[in-house]
This record gives structure tokens, C-alpha cells and sequence, in this order.
């Protein structure tokens, strides 16, 4: 049995690049690797990768993690600049002793020493967006936190390793050198073969409080399935957050255990998924909210036509 499960509807073309390499009996890590680096590859997601959305400085700024749930080694770069596809930096930095995460000049440093591709990230449709939310910003006093979504994978093999990794631009307009949960091991992304794995998307600020995946798989360790683990702490943490400072930001996760199962779980409406399986082609859900639980509900394909459609219109000067 083997299986994959990801963030997002932008995930999809990545998850059915990784069926092709899980379904031939490959390794995990080479099929989260290569879905991921499909989202980031592809200009028109503006919170991964190439065509990530700029920090308040206009430069891309981008995070990754990786994590084998054999070994428990782990790999995490954060704000670094220039370089494609970060989830393949990350995913290298896991093979070494120590120094295992790297952030700012330090990754930058390392990625150039071991001969990783440098690219401009920022594209020129990114350069409108932020053009635009200064225009914004400066006539409309607009909060700059917001259009942001990390993909986040968690991938079980037919050896039963289990993988988990994420790669983002992190918040629009956010500080130089912000770095949210992504890259941070237990709160973005935790993989532990002998269970199974989670990762995270949302308000990073506030996923952290939680070490939400971490508390995912914990959780799965003591006998929940992935869907009561991520409701449960979904719910756990979004109450805490209100209870302790009068509100939460979003928080989404999606998990699969050791024996291909998977959840999915949110505090808002909206948020989608993929997940494949040996007999479930790559399908997209969205998380329903109802009395506590989440219900998943088959994404149409005029809801997917509509949801490309707005990714790929003109963007204008304003």
C-alpha cells in the first residue's frame, strides 16, 4: 500500500507526477520531492517557489523542510534567496551529521557551494501583485498578511516510509527574514515511519504555538485515526488561541498513517487537499466545517476549472 497526501488544489499536478514514481514501487522521498517541485515550478502559485509573492522588501523569500520517517533525519532551509526548487536544498541538508537547518546567508552559502541552480524567483506578475498591495496598503491602510498557502506533503511508500515535507514563500509583504512554521520541524511538517506523518498550513505564527504536527502524530501514536487526530487538534489548538488571546488564524493539516489512512482537518472554510492512493486516482476535496467536524466533499470540475481560471488571469497595474 502506498499513498500521498497534500495542501491544496495546487498540489495536484505534483501529486500525479508522484503516482508515477509510488505506483512503479518507488521511494517516498523521491515522489514528495518531485511533487513538491512541481508546485514550485509553476509561476502561476503565487505562495511557492517561483512566482512566490516578495516580503516587504520586494525579494522573494523562500522555506522548505523535509523529514524521513526512517531515520528521523531532517532537513529546513528559511529566507532564502534566489535559488529554484528549496524542497531539493532542504531534502539535501537531511543527508548531513549536523547543520541540518540553514537560514538566510547561511543557506544561500550552502546551496551555491553544492551546486544547486540559482534563478531569479521574483517574476513579473509577482512584481504587479506587490506593486498593487503597496498601492493598497498606502490608499486603503490594508493589512499586507494575507495570500499565502504552503504545500505540505506526507507520502508513505510501499517499503512503509514515511515522508513528510513542505516549501513556501511564506506571508505576503512579510518582514526580511520572517520565517512562520514551514521549515520548523514538529510545527510544519513531522514524519515518523513507525506511525505515520502531518503537515501544516495557515498563520505560521500560530501553528507554532501548537507544534501542531508533531501533536498530529502524537496523537495517532495513541490510537486515533488521521481524521479524529488532525480534528482533534485542530480544534485543540483553535480553542486554546481564542481562550488565551481573543482569536486564532487559520490552521489547516492533513495526515496519513503507516497504514496509507488519511485526514484532513481546518478552522475555515475553503481549504482543499489532494490525496492518492493504490486504489483512489489523485482527488481534490474541500474541508467542510459542520458542528465541530470536518466533512470532506469532492471538489467539481467546475469548481477546479473556476479555481485555475482566477490563478491564471491577467493581473493589471492598479
Amino acid at each position: 500500500m502506498w499513498g500521498i497526501i497534500a495542501t491544496w488544489t495546487m498540489s495536484k499536478e505534483g501529486i500525479e507526477k508522484a503516482e508515477e514514481i509510488l505506483k512503479m514501487s518507488g521511494d517516498s522521498g523521491d515522489a514528495i520531492e518531485k511533487a513538491i517541485k512541481e508546485v514550485e515550478d509553476f509561476e502561476y502559485y503565487k505562495s511557492v517557489g517561483y512566482g512566490g509573492l516578495p516580503n516587504e522588501e520586494g525579494e522573494v523569500e523562500l522555506d522548505a523542510g523535509y523529514m524521513d520517517g526512517d531515520t528521523l533525519q531532517i532537513g529546513a532551509i528559511g529566507a532564502i534567496r534566489d535559488f529554484s526548487n528549496p524542497i531539493t536544498i532542504a531534502r539535501r541538508l537531511s543527508k548531513e551529521k549536523v547543520n541540518n537547518v540553514l537560514v538566510g546567508e547561511g543557506a544561500i552559502q550552502y546551496a551555491y557551494q553544492n551546486g544547486f541552480q540559482r534563478k531569479n524567483m521574483l517574476t513579473s506578475r509577482a512584481k504587479i501583485h506587490y506593486h498593487n498591495r503597496l498601492k493598497e496598503m498606502k490608499e486603503l491602510e490594508l493589512k499586507p498578511y494575507s495570500g499565502h498557502d504552503t504545500v505540505g506533503m506526507v507520502c508513505l511508500d510501499e517499503l512503509h516510509k514515511v515522508v513528510a515535507a513542505t516549501s513556501t514563500s511564506g506571508l505576503f509583504m512579510k518582514k526580511k527574514g520572517r520565517i512562520g512554521d514551514s521549515p520548523i520541524v514538529g510545527s510544519g511538517f513531522y514524519a515518523d515511519s513507525q506511525i505515520g506523518g502531518a503537515t501544516a498550513t495557515g498563520l505560521g505564527e500560530d501553528l507554532m504555538k501548537g507544534c501542531i504536527s508533531y501533536e498530529i502524530v502524537s496523537l495517532m501514536e495513541k490510537g486515533l485515526s488521521p481524521q479524529e487526530a488532525c480534528e482533534e487538534a485542530v480544534n485543540q489548538l483553535d480553542t486554546k488561541l481564542k481562550q488565551r488571546k481573543g482569536q486564532s488564524g487559520d490552521i489547516s493539516v492533513v495526515a496519513m498513517n503507516k497504514k496509507g489512512e488519511w485526514g484532513a482537518a481546518s478552522n475555515i472554510e475553503g481549504f482543499s487537499f489532494v490525496v492518492a492512493n493504490a486504489c483512489h486516482k489523485p482527488t481534490v476535496y474541500i474541508v467542510k466545517r459542520k458542528n465541530g467536524k470536518c466533512i470532506h466533499e469532492l471538489a467539481s470540475q467546475e469548481w477546479l476549472d473556476e479555481y485555475m481560471r482566477k490563478r491564471m488571469e491577467p493581473i493589471y497595474k492598479k
